[in-house]
């Protein structure tokens, strides 16, 4: 049999443009004699629906578009992801299931046993699981189909499994019950990107096939979807963990493997980068090529983004900084360099070399660059605000403290969001996410935006994804990249002033943030406990900041955003457990 492997980039809610979708690429499968296309998990309305899936409408229109894809599948087999409505008196209204569908009939139905709701994940707020595991024979293939985190609670893969049940098991073992083995196994899904969880991903799969002797079609989403990065990479691996054919990644692709050869195509790139755990936490070791992966991820994340949501145009804030010029730079990639205005807003402190920086990046990059001075309005907001500040008991430190370097920073919000409303352009905010885990950012000021691009990028990794960028030619200025970071908010101002060393402060958001280490635990990796202790504390008590930011593009494995639910009024502290 010649099977289809299509990974597409479905719109939520856009029910017709899927449904085209899918029979577009249909055709494309049979017109390369194919008798079998795959798509992913929950294909017909997009993953994650969330809680459209309350709203009846949205359930009568997904189950009317089904019916016409049903009707439209002839003289090839079609298996992808829906919806399907959960009869029985009790339980979830919902199943998340995958339908094997041929000559305009619906043949089989598998529903997802296993519902995750962990870090972005919240099925179980909509689904029922499946009860049991089936399998289905197709032109001679007994075919188990499975959906996404079925086959993620392999016992070999992790420490604890997170579910009694495991339905690629039950699938293998139902001959003992009479049943056939399976041929094949079948996997449609919806798994976001993050750094390095392709290593886990093919561990999983690789025991899966050898364990069962099983070889397994993996069909994944690609595509951005607000914080969600899908990267697609579908593959076909044969019973022996062997990858024989595998899709491209973060863009719609389709693949064909053939079961009578175990032969198939290669459009991504086969090769895992396996690094230990400890690499895993430094984000100094990452090379090139994984920046690049990062790269790619950021710059489908920002294009899916604005044009699911109607924008044509960015703007980005360019301060000089290496923040904002990565930021750019991805921008003008997503967009089009054309389509992406940077305004560089210089304050008294600003120096000269970072309009230069500002503006030699814009020529690189080929982008409009417009200047826009912010000492008048910053003048006139001090003037304004001169006697309430000096008549007030707890009046202002002389010179410029906090108040006056976040009144710099929200002019220039105020103005980036005056250009957006003016002209329709999508803001984009351009901090880092050590910046954003310890509060070192305004609210209302630098926050400002639409869309988050590096909220979940941590510095030390910015400076690799500007090495990137600047791997064929200089992009970003390289004075831009070896000067020590500055808000250049104050006189003669620098992070380090008010931060750890990003060498120190990375790998301790990293320890506490991902991989829920204690404040002693983290000390004792090799750093002063009292720096811990601050860098934990800034965290909890800037969680109101991070619950108003611009919605973030998601790439380690705990991003800030609906995936790290923590509340903003509290005051847990560690040595209180003891």
């Amino acid at each position: 049999m010649k099977i289809a492997l299509v990974q597409i980039n479905p719109v939520i809610g856009d029910f017709a443009y899927n449904r085209a979708q899918i029979i577009s690429w249909v055709e494309k499968a049979r017109s390369k004699g194919c008798d079998l296309a795959v798509f992913p998990e929950l294909v017909l309305c997009g993953y994650p629906p969330q809680d459209l899936l309350e709203r009846p409408a949205f359930i009568a229109q997904h189950d009317k578009t089904l019916k016409t894809l049903i009707t439209s599948v002839s003289g090839i087999a079609v298996i992808c992801g829906h919806l399907e409505k959960h009869t029985d008196s009790t339980g979830k209204p919902l199943h998340n299931s995958a339908s094997l569908i041929a000559d305009g009939k619906l043949l089989f139905t598998a529903q997802k046993r296993l519902l995750p709701t962990y870090d972005v994940f919240d099925e179980a707020r909509y689904f029922e699981p499946g009860r049991r595991s089936q399998s289905f024979e197709y032109k001679g293939l007994r075919l188990g189909i499975t959906v996404c985190e079925d086959i993620w609670n392999d016992k070999g893969s992790f420490p604890q499994q997170l579910y009694a049940t495991d339905p690629v098991s039950d699938l293998v073992s139902c001959q003992q019950s009479g049943g056939r083995n399976i041929d094949l196994l079948v996997n449609i899904s919806a798994s976001p990107f993050q750094i390095d969880k392709e290593n886990v991903k093919h561990d999983i799969f690789t025991r899966v096939c050898t364990n069962n002797n099983l070889p397994l079609i993996y069909v994944n989403q690609v595509g951005g979807q607000d914080s969600l990065l899908f990267d697609g990479w579908s593959m076909a691996m044969d019973s022996r963990g062997r990858i024989i054919a595998r899709a491209a990644r973060f863009m719609e692709d389709m693949v064909v493997v053939d079961t009578d050869t175990w032969q198939g195509e290669m459009h991504g790139r086969q090769i895992l980068e396996i690094r230990d755990q400890e690499a895993e936490a430094d984000v100094s070791k990452m090379s090139l090529q994984e920046a690049g992966t990062v790269h790619a991820a950021l710059v489908m994340g920002v294009r899916d983004y604005a044009a699911k949501c109607g924008f044509t145009k960015g703007v980005v804030g360019l301060s000089g900084g290496i923040d904002s010029a990565v930021t750019c730079a991805i921008a003008c990639e997503a967009f089009g360099a054309e389509n992406i205005l940077g305004v560089a807003m210089p304050s008294p402190y600003t120096s000269d070399e970072s309009i230069e920086d500002a503006k030699q990046l814009a020529v690189n990059l080929d982008c409009r660059f417009e200047v826009i001075a912010i000492s008048p309005v910053f003048s006139a907001l001090k003037e304004s605000l001169a006697p309430i500040f000096s008549a007030s008991e707890n009046s202002a430190t002389p010179g410029v403290d906090i108040t006056e370097q976040n009144m710099q920073a929200r002019i220039r919000g105020n103005l980036l969001m005056a250009l957006s409303n003016k002209y329709g352009f999508l803001l984009l905010s351009t901090g880092n996410k050590s910046e954003m885990a310890v509060g070192y950012c305004t609210l209302y000021g630098d926050m400002s935006g639409g869309l988050a691009v590096i909220s979940d990028v941590p510095k030390l990794l910015v400076y690799k994804l500007a090495q990137n960028i600047n791997q064929d030619r200089e992009i970003i200025p390289t004075r831009i990249i070896e000067k020590p970071p500055s808000a250049e908010l104050a006189p003669n101002q620098l992070d380090q002033d008010d931060l750890p060393a990003y060498d120190v402060l990375d790998p301790i958001l990293t320890a506490y943030l991902e991989q829920n280490l204690s404040v002693a635990e983290i000390a004792a990796m090799g750093f002063a406990r009292h720096i811990v202790d601050d860098v934990v504390r800034r965290v909890r008590i800037n969680e109101y900041k991070r619950k108003q930011a611009p919605i973030g593009l998601k790439v380690t494995s705990k991003a800030f955003g609906y995936g790290r639910r923590y509340p903003t009024a509290q005051n847990f502290r560690e040595e209180d457990a003891s």
